[in-house]
């Protein structure tokens, strides 16, 4: 009887598919805005994999639970974004190079019960700034100096900008960052303070706002900057995809800057995350449409 059930069970094994996909996802507090998901199973599928990505509600005081629930359960990896970039690091046995630079990690990839954490904010921007200026030789200014600016300034840096200019309201906070910068990569940085109407530095060929400002549903908001102080040809690009036009770009344009949004950069980390997740190089011509489609542009 044991080698009977043994026969039909290695036959109905061989023509019903699987039922256990492997497990990617985020963790974050809020998630329900997080539009990864869309952009990772849309691509999952696109290449055949049995891979799904979750979006979790995880608070501050729940992530070592949620970290031995991701191991537990055999899953490839995950994102972390607020509020977690930091302190994930406490449970990790490897950082990538860049990453313990910056500080902060937003990807963790689990092999054989080992956590490496990756930072692929600014490889993402990095690869989005390409399509339209290549960072080696240019003069950036980062508006903030949260995680998503500290990845950008890390990886434009290493990326062969000549300097760095952090502009935030928090002074600890952005001297704290120039110094990273100014010790740690080939650039050279400095921290000014982020004044009322505030001037973009003449000889500035890439600003950036590294900061939620106008991110949705708050639309209507944007940058305490002088837009008389953009110069025509100046890139200027943002972190925030929803919505893609933000009103700092919007002024951008108007002036006669290159805008970019940050659609680009979200699905270059997701291309990212997926490599170092899968091995596997997706599609970015699906993950662009899926993202598009999500947010309804």
């Amino acid at each position: 009887m044991v080698h009977s059930s043994s026969r039909i069970h290695r036959h109905y094994a061989a023509v019903v598919p699987g039922f256990l996909s492997d497990l990617t996802g985020s963790f974050s507090t809020s998630s329900a805005q997080n539009p990864t998901v869309a952009i990772m199973e849309a691509a999952y599928a696109d290449a055949g994999l049995d891979v799904r990505y979750i979006n979790c509600e995880v608070p501050a005081e729940n992530l070592s639970d949620a970290v031995r629930g991701a191991i537990g359960m055999g899953w490839l990896g995950f994102n972390c974004s607020i509020p977690h970039k930091q302190s994930i690091l406490e449970y990790l046995d490897d950082v990538a190079p860049s990453a313990a630079i910056i500080g902060a990690v937003n990807t963790v990839i689990i092999k054989d019960g080992r956590l490496t954490g990756e930072n692929t904010d600014g490889q993402g921007f990095v690869e989005s700034l390409r399509t339209v200026s290549d960072p080696a030789g240019k003069q950036i200014v980062i508006f903030g100096a949260g995680g998503a600016a500290r990845a950008i300034a890390v990886e434009s840096a290493l990326a062969g900008a000549t300097s760095i200019t952090i502009v935030n309201r928090t002074v600890q906070r952005g001297e704290e960052l120039a110094a990273v910068v100014d010790s740690q990569t080939p650039a050279s940085a400095r921290f000014l303070p982020w004044t009322s109407n505030f001037n973009i530095p003449e000889g500035t060929d890439i600003a950036i706002n590294a900061t939620s400002l106008g991110f949705h549903p708050n639309a209507d908001e944007t940058l305490d900057v002088d837009t008389a102080s953009f110069a025509a040809g100046m890139v200027v690009a943002d972190v925030v995809a929803n919505p893609p036009m933000t009103r700092w770009l919007q002024a951008a344009e108007a002036a006669g800057c290159t805008p970019l949004t940050g659609l680009g950069m979200l699905v270059n980390q997701a291309l990212v995350n997926a490599r170092l997740w899968t091995g596997q190089k997706l599609n970015a011509n699906v993950m662009h449409h899926a993202l598009e489609q999500a947010l309804g542009i």
